[in-house]
C-alpha cells in the first residue's frame, strides 16, 4: 500500500468536491423531473470479414476479436474482457462516486472480476451453459477512512450499481433478428 502525500490529499479532495458538485446538480434535476432519468442507450456492433467486431456508441468506438485459436487475428481484446471491464469499471467508479458524494477519501481502489467458463459450451459441447459458472468480485480500498463504513458503502453501491445488477440479477431481455439481401451479390 502506498501512502499518499499531502498534495496528493488535496488533489483528491480536489477532484472529490468536482464530483460531489457534478452529481448533486445531476441528483436535483431528477428530483425536480423524475421522468428526465430514464434513458435509452444504443450500442452497435458490426463485422465483415472475419471475426473483428468494431463497435459503436455515439462518438466512441472499439474493437473486438478472438485469438487465432479462436478464428480471430488479436485485433483487439475478446468481449469477455469487455463484459468484465464493464463490471469492474462501474463497480470501481459508483464506489468512487458515492465516497466522494459522502465526503469520504478513497486514495485508491482496484475491482477484479474473475470468471469461471466451461469453453466446450461454446461449441455446443456437452450439458454445461456458456455463461459463466461463477463470478467473483474483489474490492481493494486503499483508505483512512474506518472500515466498517467503507463496507456499508460498498453495499449500497452493489445495490444501485448497474452493471453489477445486470450480472446478478435475471433480466428481460428480447431479441430480433432482421435479414437483409446480400448486398454483395454473393
Amino acid at each position: 500500500m502506498t501512502f499518499a502525500t499531502e498534495a496528493t490529499i488535496e488533489t483528491h479532495r480536489e477532484k472529490d468536491a468536482r464530483i460531489r458538485k457534478a452529481q448533486n446538480k445531476v441528483i436535483a434535476r431528477m428530483r425536480a423531473d423524475p421522468e428526465k432519468a430514464r434513458s435509452t442507450i444504443a450500442t452497435t456492433g458490426r463485422i465483415d470479414a472475419g471475426l473483428a467486431c468494431s463497435v459503436r456508441q455515439g462518438k466512441f468506438e472499439t474493437r473486438m476479436d478472438f485469438g487465432p485459436g479462436m478464428g480471430g487475428e488479436s485485433t483487439g481484446p475478446s468481449p469477455g474482457f469487455f463484459a468484465r471491464a464493464a463490471i469492474s469499471g462501474c463497480v470501481a467508479m459508483g464506489i468512487k462516486m458515492l465516497a466522494a458524494r459522502e465526503g469520504l477519501v478513497f486514495d485508491a481502489l482496484e475491482v477484479t472480476v474473475e470468471t469461471d467458463f466451461d469453453d466446450a459450451a461454446l461449441f455446443e459441447l456437452g450439458s454445461s451453459s456458456a455463461a459463466p459458472l461463477e463470478t467473483r468480485i474483489g474490492i481493494v480500498i486503499d483508505t483512512q477512512v474506518p472500515e466498517e463504513e467503507v463496507q456499508n458503502l460498498v453495499k449500497r453501491v452493489l445495490k444501485i450499481d448497474p452493471w453489477f445488477l445486470a450480472l446478478r440479477d435475471p433480466q428481460h431481455v428480447v431479441s430480433k433478428v432482421s435479414v437483409r439481401p446480400d448486398s454483395a451479390g454473393t
